[in-house]
C-alpha cells in the first residue's frame, strides 16, 4: 500500500519501550513523514503542532505513569484539535481522553494480557462505510450482511488493551467492538471517534500491539493505521455520527437502516442501537413522551441511557436527544434503568428511576423545568432510598446485593405512593446444596410526603408468576372505577392481577394489620401471550384512558442484532380498562386507524377445506377480521407469505386457541421460530368465532382477540417478496370477514422507516 500523504507527529511521554518503537516504525511505513514529538515540549509550548497533519500516541505501559504530562499538554492539544487537527490514540493511550479534556468518561478496562487467540474489531453496521475500515472485507465465516471483522493480533506474546466495558464515553461514538478468538464481545467498545471543534480523535483500543511474534497480521495493522492517518490528516471523516442530538442527525441515523425490511414502519422504534423497557411515559402540556432504555453504543444491553421520543397525536413521532446518561461518579454509574415520570405538586416534572452501581440498584430522582422534557437535573441526594428494606429477606444474587428496581409512583389522598419490583426468599424451598432458596416475586410499597423521602409500608403483593421467577420487574398499578390492575414482568412474561387494593392506613401503628397493605385478587392471567415485556402506561386525561406500551423483544440472537444495527421496538399503544362485567379489556388505541393508508382488501369468504390467496400485499398492514370455525378444524390467515408459500407466518384459530405458527416464517438459524399461542375461549369452553385485530409491521406481529387477549411476537422473513396474504380453512367448512389496510409509517418520510 502506498503511504498516506500526511505528516504525523508521534507523541512520547517517556523513554520508548520496544512496543512504542515498533509503533513508530509502523507509522513510518504508512505515512509520508513522521517525527517524534515530546509531550513535555508540547506542554512547554516548544512544539509546533501545526506542522503535523495528525498526532499519534501509542502507549503500552500503565497510563497513570504519564497522566501528569498528558494533562499539562492538554490545552495545546485541544487547541490543535479545535483548529482541525487529528489525534490517534492507540491501546493504553486511550485513557488520555479524560486529562486531555476530550471526554469526561475514561475507559474502565485497561491492562495487558497474553494473546491466546486472534483479536481485533467487529465494525458496527451503521459505520460499515467509515473510511477507517477501507479495504477490510468480510471473512469466510461471517454471515451475509454482517459488517467486517478486522483481525489485528494473532496468538502469542503480550498485548496491551484499553476499552469501554461497563461504561460508554460521554460524547464519543463507538465504531467497533472487540473480538477475541473469533468471537464478538459486543459490550467491549474498542474503537471510538470523538469530534473536537473542527478536528477529531480516533481511539484504537481493544487489544493492539506492534511488537511481538510474527502473527501474520502486520499488514492489516498497517492498513488500519494508514487509514486512520489519512482520514484525519486529509479531513475526510464523514459528517455522520451514531450519537446525534439534532433532527438532521437522527434522520441520517434512521436512513442508515431504512432498507432493512425487518424495521417497523409504524411502531415506535429506536433510531438505531438498543431499545428495551418503555420508561417515564407521560402526557405533558399536550405532548406524549415515551422514554425508553437505550444503549447508544450499539444493539446490545449495556451502559443503559434513556432514549426519548415525542408525539402530539400518537401518529407521528420525533426523536429527541438522550434524556439521561450514567454519571461516572454517581449512583447510576452502571446504568440509568427503568422508572417513571410524575408531575410534582408544584408542577415540576420528576423522574424516579433505578440507578445501577456495582452490586447496588437504588431509586434515583431527576427534575426539569424544560417544557419539552429534554434536559434533566439529577437530585444531589441520590439515591432517594439508600437500601432495600431492613427486616425483609430480599432476594440476593451473585450480581446484586438485593433485587430492588423499577418504579411506579402515583399520588392518592394527598400522599405519594411508590411500588418497587423485588423478590423475597423462602426457606421452605431449597434449590441446591449451596444453601440458596427459592422465593417469590414481590411488589414492595412505599409512601412519602415528598418524592425524595420514602418510608417502607410492606409487601403489596407477592407470588409465583407464570415463569416462577423469584423476582418481579416493572410493577405498575392502574386504577379503574371498579378495581385496580397490578401487572408485573416475570422473566419473559407479563402477569396481571385484577382486584381491590388496600394501601394501608398511614395513621395506624407501624407493624399493625391496619398499617399493612393488601391486594385482593379476583382475576389473574397474562397481559400478553407472546414476546411482550416490561409494559408501562400513562394516564391520558384528555381522552379519559390509560395508554400502554410494551417492549417487543427480539426473537433473534445477539449476532443477528449486531449485524442489523438495531434491536427492540415498542408495541402499538393499547388502551387497557375493564368491560361491563369487570373483566380486563385491551384494545389498540383508536388513533391507529388514522395510520391506514389505503384499503388493499375487503373479503367475505366461505372456504371449504381450502386456501385462497387474497388481493393484498405489504409488510406493513393492519387487519380486522372475524373467523368462524364452522365444521372446520381450523380457520386462519397467512401473512408475510412468499409467492410459492415457502415462507409464511400463519395465524390459526381452532376454537380453543389462536396460534402464530412461525415455523416457515423465514430467518436464518439465529432466529427463534417456536409457535406462540393464546387461549380465546372462556371458562375452558371453546369458541366458534373470534374477532381479531392484527398489526403486521416489518418483523413485528401483534394480535388482539375479542378486545381481551393479546399476542405479540417477532418474525423475520428472508425473502423480500414475502409480503402476501392468504386465508384458509382446514378439515371442513369455515368462513371469515376480512379487511386489510396498508399502514403508513410513523417517522418523517425522509428518514425511511
Amino acid at each position: 500500500m502506498h503511504p498516506a500523504p500526511v505528516r504525523v507527529g508521534v507523541l512520547a511521554a517517556d523513554e520508548q519501550s520496544p512496543e512504542r518503537r515498533a509503533a513508530f516504525a509502523a507509522a513510518d511505513r504508512v505515512a509520508a513523514a513522521v517525527e517524534p514529538v515530546s509531550l513535555t515540549a508540547v506542554a512547554d509550548g516548544d512544539a509546533d503542532l501545526a506542522a503535523h497533519d495528525v498526532l499519534w500516541w501509542h502507549h503500552d505501559a500503565p497510563f497513570a505513569d504519564c497522566a501528569a504530562p498528558v494533562a499539562d499538554a492538554g490545552p495545546a492539544i485541544r487547541a490543535y484539535l479545535a483548529d482541525g487537527g487529528g489525534l490517534v490514540l492507540g491501546a493504553r493511550a486511550l485513557p488520555a481522553v479524560e486529562p486531555l479534556g476530550i471526554d469526561r468518561v475514561a475507559p474502565d478496562a485497561t491492562g495487558a494480557s497474553d494473546a491466546d487467540g486472534v483479536a481485533g474489531y467487529r465494525i458496527r453496521s451503521v459505520h460499515a462505510d467509515h473510511p477507517l475500515f477501507e479495504g477490510f472485507a468480510r471473512g469466510p465465516g461471517d454471515a451475509d450482511g454482517s459488517p467486517p471483522r478486522v483481525d489485528l493480533v494473532g496468538p502469542g506474546g503480550e498485548a496491551a488493551y484499553a476499552r469501554y466495558d461497563g461504561v460508554l464515553p460521554a460524547s464519543g461514538d463507538v465504531l467497533a467492538c472487540a473480538t477475541h478468538g473469533g468471537h464478538d464481545i459486543h459490550h467491549e467498545s474498542a474503537v471510538i471517534e470523538w469530534r473536537v471543534g473542527d478536528g477529531a480523535v480516533l481511539g484504537l483500543g481493544g487489544t493492539l500491539r506492534f511488537d511481538g511474534p510474527d502473527d501474520g497480521h502486520a499488514r492489516l495493522r498497517d492498513r488500519l493505521l494508514r487509514n486512520a492517518f489519512a482520514t484525519l490528516g486529509r479531513g475526510t471523516l464523514p459528517a455522520f455520527t451514531g450519537r446525534p442530538d439534532t433532527a438532521e442527525g437522527f434522520a441520517a441515523l434512521r436512513e442508515r437502516l431504512a432498507d432493512d425490511r425487518h424495521r417497523p414502519a409504524y411502531h415506535l422504534s429506536p433510531p438505531a442501537n438498543w431499545l428495551n423497557d418503555p420508561n417515564g411515559l407521560v402526557k405533558h402540556e399536550g405532548t406524549y413522551h415515551v422514554f425508553y432504555q437505550y444503549n447508544p453504543g450499539g444493539p446490545f444491553h449495556n451502559a443503559i441511557h434513556w432514549g426519548h421520543a415525542t408525539s402530539d397525536d400518537l401518529l407521528r413521532w420525533t426523536d429527541e436527544p438522550v434524556a439521561l446518561a450514567p454519571d461516572p461518579d454517581g449512583p447510576d454509574r452502571d446504568g440509568c434503568w427503568s422508572g417513571c415520570t410524575v408531575i410534582d405538586t408544584d408542577g415540576t416534572p420528576t423522574l424516579l428511576y433505578t440507578g445501577g452501581c456495582g452490586r447496588d440498584q437504588l431509586p434515583c430522582l431527576a427534575t426539569t423545568d424544560d417544557p419539552m422534557l429534554r434536559s434533566w437535573e439529577k437530585h444531589a441526594g441520590n439515591p432517594v432510598i439508600e437500601s432495600a428494606p431492613e427486616g425483609l429477606d430480599v432476594y440476593e444474587t451473585a450480581d446484586w446485593a438485593a433485587e430492588f428496581r423499577d418504579h411506579c409512583v402515583w399520588r392518592e389522598d394527598g400522599v405519594w405512593y411508590h411500588l418497587i419490583g423485588s423478590g423475597v426468599t423462602s426457606d421452605a424451598a431449597p434449590v441446591d446444596g449451596a444453601g440458596d432458596h427459592a422465593g417469590e416475586g414481590a411488589a414492595l410499597l412505599y409512601r412519602g410526603e415528598t418524592l425524595d423521602e420514602w418510608e417502607y409500608v410492606g409487601v403489596f403483593h407477592a407470588g409465583v408468576g407464570p415463569r416462577g421467577e423469584p423476582v418481579w420487574e416493572c410493577p405498575e398499578l392502574l386504577t379503574f372505577d371498579d378495581g385496580r390492575l397490578l401487572h408485573v414482568s416475570d422473566d419473559d412474561r407479563v402477569a396481571y392481577y385484577l382486584g381491590d387494593a388496600d394501601l394501608g392506613d398511614p395513621a395506624a401503628p407501624a407493624g399493625s394489620d391496619a398499617a399493612a397493605p393488601a391486594f385482593d385478587v379476583r382475576e389473574a392471567g397474562l397481559l400478553d401471550h407472546g414476546d411482550f415485556y416490561a409494559p408501562q402506561s400513562l394516564w391520558d386525561e384528555e381522552h379519559d384512558r390509560y395508554l400502554t406500551w410494551g417492549w417487543l423483544v427480539e426473537a433473534r440472537d445477539a449476532s443477528a442484532q449486531w449485524d442489523a444495527g438495531w434491536s427492540g421496538t415498542m408495541s402499538v399503544p393499547r388502551v387497557i380498562d375493564t368491560d361491563a362485567d369487570g373483566r380486563l379489556r385491551q384494545r389498540p388505541a383508536a388513533e391507529l386507524a388514522a395510520r391506514r393508508d389505503e384499503r388493499v382488501a375487503s373479503e367475505r369468504l366461505a372456504l371449504a377445506d381450502e386456501e385462497r390467496l387474497l388481493d393484498a400485499r405489504g409488510a406493513s398492514l393492519g387487519v380486522e377480521c372475524t373467523l368462524r370455525l364452522g365444521d372446520a378444524d381450523a380457520v386462519g390467515l397467512s401473512v408475510l407469505e412468499s409467492p410459492a408459500g415457502s415462507e409464511r407466518t400463519v395465524l390459526r384459530f381452532d376454537g380453543d386457541t389462536v396460534t402464530v405458527d412461525r415455523s416457515d416464517a423465514g430467518g436464518d438459524g439465529r432466529v427463534n421460530r417456536a409457535p406462540r399461542g393464546m387461549p380465546v375461549g372462556d371458562a375452558g369452553e371453546p369458541a366458534a368465532t373470534v374477532d381479531l385485530r392484527v398489526f403486521v409491521d416489518g418483523s413485528t406481529l401483534e394480535v388482539f382477540a375479542n378486545e381481551r387477549r393479546c399476542l405479540s411476537t417477532r418474525v423475520y422473513p428472508t425473502r423480500d417478496d414475502a409480503d402476501r396474504v392468504s386465508a384458509f380453512a382446514e378439515g371442513g367448512d369455515g368462513d371469515l370477514d376480512l379487511d386489510v389496510w396498508a399502514m403508513a409509517g410513523t417517522w418523517p418520510a425522509s428518514t425511511g422507516r
